[in-house]
């Protein structure tokens, strides 16, 4: 196996999220007042921590502002989140067959900690990981700080690791960590900007990840979640 880690962003990635936050950041936007933009902007910043998303999609915000928006944000993402996104297809086993051949899993997102565990606590998924890194806990993508956390903490060397990804914020993110990287088609990013990251493979559904980072068959070995 050439594997020990596999590092997966989580929205647009695992959680079919992606047009969600684009409702939520118009929703937020319009309780400031701030123009309207269009879709695919908005879909350029997930990946992003939402401090840095924000500040680049409205420039003209000074701190305050971008911390009002944040909260605003938040607001509406929890109302909506009283509906929790669906998963991607095949995610759950894709997790728990990875997690069965004795892979460690961990998570790197944009989110937050608050996000992540409220995600976490609808879903039962953080029975399948061993670590997870937020970006206000760590450095926004595209900086390396999760993902070297994430080496560290696991004890798991560069060349070990891979980070599984919708954006190019991920996969540079992985670049810039020394680590190996796997785009997915279905996400935020379309391919011609995650293609000059140099991933490794694209991956239009998430079941296609298992021959590229699992275990042979004469390799398995059982873990209990």
């Amino acid at each position: 196996m050439k594997y020990d880690l596999v590092i997966f962003d989580w929205d647009g990635t695992v959680m079919d999220s992606t047009g969600r936050i684009v409702s939520c950041m118009h929703a937020a936007a319009r309780d400031l007042a701030l123009p309207a933009l269009a879709d695919d902007q908005v879909c350029g910043i997930i990946g992003l921590g939402l401090p840095e998303a924000i500040a680049s999609l409205y420039p003209v915000l000074d701190a305050a502002g971008v911390e009002l928006m944040r909260d605003r944000y938040a607001f509406h993402f929890i109302e909506a989140e009283s509906t929790p996104s669906a998963l991607y297809p095949g995610a759950e086993e894709v997790l728990a067959q990875l997690r069965g051949q004795g892979l460690k899993l961990a998570v790197a997102t944009g989110k937050s900690r608050k996000g992540l565990q409220r995600v976490w606590g609808n879903t039962g998924l953080d029975r399948y990981f061993h670590a997870s890194r937020c970006a206000d806990e760590s450095g926004s993508k595209p900086q390396p700080h999760m993902v070297l956390e994430l080496l560290d903490e696991l004890a798991v060397a560069p060349e070990r690791a891979v980070v599984v990804g919708d954006t190019s914020f991920d996969l540079d993110m992985a670049r810039n960590a020394g680590v190996d990287r796997i785009a997915v088609s279905y996400g935020a990013h379309p391919l011609d900007r995650l293609l000059p990251c140099e991933p490794l493979a694209v991956i239009d559904r998430l079941n296609d990840l298992l021959p590229l980072v699992g275990l042979a068959a004469n390799e398995l070995v059982t873990e209990t979640v």
